[in-house]
């Protein structure tokens, strides 16, 4: 296992429309210990491939209280709720700085796991919020994407100060 690099807003490989995983094998198992150790390293409650440079559909989430990271492989979502709601999110990609996101309060994902199987799940809450947020992700929508110009343009404007002030 290994902590790789985390790329960082604004590289345009998170603009990028991440690849399906087509085997299931043990270099993608290996992708997927490094994302878990790279997450928690950063630290996050989820990461995708592209956060590392790897244009590839897998997702690790990890919630408090979770024993074990949630690794989906090509997710997608299949059902959302008419009901909506707001949560603040971020990225590793973009540490130090976080807005409130609208999205979807429940959705259906399906998805394969490391078992190579095939599996749909309902989730809710934070969990929905993270599937979708992760998605948008491997579709090469970044977060900030679901903001109005004006938050973004501030939130860019508060993470350019940060960098500069770590340099």
């Amino acid at each position: 296992m290994a902590i790789r690099p985390i790329i960082r807003f604004p590289d345009p490989r998170l603009h990028r429309r991440a690849e399906a995983v087509v085997d299931i094998d043990d270099e993608v198992r290996a992708l997927a210990r490094d994302l878990t150790e790279t997450m928690h390293a950063a630290p996050g409650i989820g990461i995708t491939a592209p956060h590392v440079g790897v244009l590839r559909r897998l997702v690790v989430i990890q919630l408090e209280g979770q024993t074990e990271p949630h690794v989906s492989i090509n997710p997608e979502i299949v059902w959302s709720s008419p009901e909506r709601i707001r949560h603040v999110e971020g990225s590793v990609s973009m540490p130090g700085v976080n807005d409130e996101v609208e999205r979807y309060a429940r959705v259906r994902v399906r998805y394969r796991g490391l078992d190579d199987r095939e599996h749909e799940e309902e989730a809710e809450g934070l969990m929905a919020v993270c599937f979708q947020h992760e998605i948008d992700q491997l579709d090469g929508i970044f977060w900030i994407d679901r903001l109005s110009k004006l938050k973004r343009d501030r939130l860019i404007k508060r993470f350019d100060k940060l960098q500069r002030l770590k340099a």
